[in-house]
């Protein structure tokens, strides 16, 4: 069985871990999950680790992380075209349209790792996990355990 790699990419935390990264590594690595978390404020992304990725989330908690989140976007689709490119967070749902246009495939909403996890676990072609939908029309997520 192949090690699914995940990488997860916050554009706007200057240095500071944000739980929106931390959460969700946990969650993904509970489910065996190799999994890398880039602060792209204090860090640059760097194409081997994109290369690397299978699935690759963006945090977006608000307007600012959002739009700098754009070029990144670009370059990750460019390098890494085969990766499944999801964004989650405040500000995901409400930017689902414009996101799409940008290439990510699954927009999540705050605090939905349980979707993200059905994302990596549900990577061939074909299936779709109850997460892919945009979070405007979909059910809320459960109500978390945080680990």
């Amino acid at each position: 069985m192949l090690l699914m790699r995940a990488l997860l990419v916050s554009t706007y935390e200057l240095g500071r871990q944000p739980f929106g990264l931390a959460s969700p590594a946990a969650w993904l690595r509970r489910e065996g999950l190799d999994v890398e978390l880039v602060d792209a404020a204090k860090t640059r992304l760097e194409d081997s680790a994109v290369r690397r990725a299978d699935l690759i989330g963006f945090h977006l908690p608000m307007h600012t992380a959002t739009r700098l989140a754009a070029p990144l976007i670009a370059r990750v689709r460019q390098v890494n075209p085969a990766a499944r490119l999801a964004a989650y967070g405040l500000y995901a749902p409400l930017n689902a349209t414009w996101l799409k246009e940008q290439g990510v495939e699954n927009v999540l909403g705050p605090d939905d790792e349980t979707h993200l996890v059905g994302l990596a676990r549900n990577r061939e072609p074909g299936l779709e996990s109850e997460g892919t939908a945009d979070r405007g029309s979909a059910p809320r997520p459960r109500r978390l355990l945080f680990i």
